[in-house]
């Protein structure tokens, strides 16, 4: 059983900056992806950005395109997303999720088969 535990999380003034840490435990040589996802109160969760394992191929949500960066470090078994020029409309809880089905990169989360326990995100002055 793949363990995701998310960190980074916290209160940041519009504008700022945070970087989120998902590490990964257990049997990683079945993840091919790795992607984040937010939850705001009272909506759905929706999709911000992947990389899978290779770190080779990225996608990211429109809404923070040219804002987040999702990366990884092999040798931690750690993906980031580094999150610049933050509004109140990024808070959420956020949470890091694995997909370990080969060639593809998800938007959807039902496509991801591990989950953590997510680390709260809030963007207010």
């Amino acid at each position: 059983q793949v363990q995701l535990v998310e960190s980074g999380g916290g209160l940041v003034q519009p504008g700022g900056s945070l970087r989120l840490s998902c590490a990964a435990s257990g049997p990683i040589f079945s993840i091919n992806a790795m992607g984040w996802f937010r939850q705001a109160p009272g909506k759905e969760r929706e999709f911000v950005a992947a990389i899978t394992w290779s770190g080779k191929n990225t996608d990211y949500a429109d809404s923070v395109k040219g804002r987040f960066t999702i990366s990884r470090d092999n040798a931690k078994n750690t993906v980031y997303l580094q999150m610049n020029s933050l509004g109140p409309e990024d808070t959420a809880v956020y949470y890091c999720a694995a997909d370990d089905v080969p060639f593809r990169i998800s938007l959807t989360s039902s496509a991801y088969k591990y989950w953590g326990q997510g680390t709260q995100v809030t963007v207010s002055s």
